[in-house]
């Protein structure tokens, strides 16, 4: 179980590199959006070409950061019901719902952007918009991200089973032994008081 926690690490680190990194896409996406406006209404002025690199922009940032997003544990839970479960249980879950959903789901999404991305690299694929970008960058993404996600929802299933056979404690900021309610008021009172 060493190896695979230290595996489990490794993911994670690679996973907080690549989230850290791509938001900084959400400011160049803005900035590219108002700069494109801007220009728009003061020139009468237009570009498929800007327009596209902010989708591309705001995809990349949306796809590479779902491995860190589920990472940091910030993926939509439905808290009505967790909220009266214990603890043990939403382990299990976790466990039992990265394995047999969320891992199932990201390898199907991975066979089959590859050829996606594939076929546009080859071809050259270009936007059919007058100006607009050659495409496969933007499928590169989406292979990328479920790449990704499939790497951290391996390292979750390790942690996950660490953690109910007792050999591991909870990650700091993942303790879910409160119910959701409370664990949010208290992360705002902790966050709050720094």
């Amino acid at each position: 179980m060493r190896n695979l926690l230290m595996l489990s690490r490794f993911i994670d680190r690679i996973n907080e590199f690549v989230g850290r990194n791509v938001s900084w896409l959400v400011l160049a996406a803005v900035l590219i959006s108002a700069g494109n406006a801007s220009i728009r209404k003061a020139f009468d002025m237009s570009s498929n070409a800007w327009l596209e690199v902010q989708w591309y922009l705001f995809g990349a940032v949306f796809m590479l950061a779902a491995g860190y997003t589920l990472r940091k544990n910030e993926h939509v839970r439905i808290d009505v019901l967790a909220g009266n479960l214990s603890k043990r249980t939403r382990d299990w879950i976790d466990l039992l719902g990265h394995f047999f959903f969320l891992l199932p789901f990201c390898a199907m999404m991975t066979y089959l952007a590859w050829p996606f991305f594939w076929r546009s690299f080859q071809s050259g694929e270009m936007s059919s918009n007058a100006g607009g970008l050659i495409i496969w960058p933007a499928k590169a993404t989406i292979l990328a991200g479920f790449i990704l996600l499939s790497l951290q929802a391996i390292s979750e299933i390790i942690k996950r089973i660490a953690i109910i056979r007792g050999l591991m404690d909870e990650e700091p900021g993942h303790d879910h032994s409160m119910p959701p309610q409370v664990e949010a008021a208290a992360q705002m009172k902790g966050g709050s008081d720094a």
